[in-house]
């Protein structure tokens, strides 16, 4: 079999970030048909960028702070290290490399996984995320997206039109994890079927993972509480002395963590 070798460098930029992507693969070529067999998940797996992010203590350092870190060994994974990885993935139809830790210190991260391609939930959530990805990048956010499928048949669901169930071109890449460790290592992995359940994880700036939630197979995840979770997030980032209560959105009361301060945010309701 033939085998294709690039290295590319793919880069755009707009008025509030550039995106560089490094790739180098030796891949064989896809001219054999990419689909895969539903009856046999095909493992692999797709992912990208990654963000910092730290929270100071709330109010003075006599006073507990409200951004919990937990132990290296503990679970959950929020308030730990997000576990990096390096993989391939299909960007802009291309394959490329794509290595979790280079987004520290530069960008947030949404790394979401979902259990394969060409099924039927998961392409209305990934279509979801890359219509709103403007809106993400603006919020200085990578999104990348994570199944156990390979990258041929992360290129052949991207080629096939929306309307026949496909993806058509993604503003974000897709990660393949054919090894199955990306999707074991963030806890999502279903091991007796080999697929991940619905994970969607929310990382900082600092490579921490401030948010998580999974749902079972059937169930959709929403682009508008994803969005509204990272804006809370980076709020009481950008304020460590305020918290943002249920169903906070920009622009409306947050709360100072406080016996006395908050009932200034009580007494408003």
């Amino acid at each position: 079999m033939a085998t294709v070798a690039s290295s590319t460098t793919l880069i755009s930029s707009s008025s509030s970030s550039t995106r560089v992507f490094s790739s180098k693969s030796s891949l064989p070529s896809p001219s054999v048909s990419f689909l895969p067999s539903l009856s046999s998940p095909s493992p692999s797996a797709s992912l990208r960028f990654a963000r910092p992010s730290s929270l100071t203590s709330i109010r003075s350092t006599s006073r507990r702070s409200f951004a919990v870190k937990a132990q290296a060994d503990d679970l959950p994974l929020v308030g730990n290290k997000a576990p990096d990885f390096e993989a391939e993935a299909v960007f802009d139809q291309e394959f490329i490399k794509v290595k979790l830790s280079e987004y520290i210190g530069k960008k947030y991260v949404i790394l979401f996984f979902y259990p394969l391609d060409f099924t039927f939930v998961c392409p209305t959530e990934i279509t979801a995320f890359s219509d709103r990805y403007a809106e993400f990048e603006k919020l200085n956010t990578e999104v990348l997206g994570v199944s156990v499928d390979s990258v041929f048949s992360h290129l052949a669901w991207v080629q096939t039109d929306r309307k026949s169930g496909g993806l058509g071109d993604l503003n974000y890449p897709l990660v393949s994890d054919v090894t199955k460790s990306i999707s074991k290592s963030f806890g999502v992995l279903i091991h007796d079927q080999g697929i991940a359940l619905r994970g969607l994880f929310i990382i900082d700036k600092e490579g921490v993972i401030q948010h998580s939630t999974i749902n079972n197979l059937g169930i959709g995840r929403s682009v508008d509480e994803t969005m509204r979770t990272l804006q809370a997030l980076q709020y009481i980032q950008e304020n460590p002395d305020e918290v943002c209560p249920a169903g906070w959105k920009p622009g409306e009361k947050s709360m100072k963590p406080d016996p006395k301060l908050s009932k200034e945010y009580f007494s408003a309701i």
